[in-house]
């Protein structure tokens, strides 16, 4: 599974959309194809990730809200709790 949704996007795409999609995205997001590739192939339990700004930029031509191109959450304890275990230790 890959940890963005760029390949399902593309790929809900018909042949003429696609061709026209690889050439223009990397030029969009000021990226090389093979950089583009490399962003679409990205596996989720992978330590490589895509720029925030560009993950933004992808959102916008996708037409998709904030946080939808991801296929993960991001899970771990908020300040507060974290705050609270520095406390509880000392």
């Amino acid at each position: 599974m890959y940890k963005y949704k760029i390949n399902e996007y593309l790929y809900g795409l018909n042949v003429v959309e696609y061709s026209a999609a690889r050439r223009i995205i990397p030029q969009e997001l000021d990226i090389s194809l093979n950089t583009f590739h490399n962003y679409r192939n990205i596996k989720i339990d992978s330590e490589a990730d895509i720029p925030y700004c560009i993950i933004r930029k992808l959102e916008v031509l996708f037409k998709m809200n904030r946080g939808e191109l991801e296929n993960f959450k991001i899970k771990g304890p908020d300040l507060q709790t974290l705050i609270h275990k520095k406390k509880v230790k000392k």
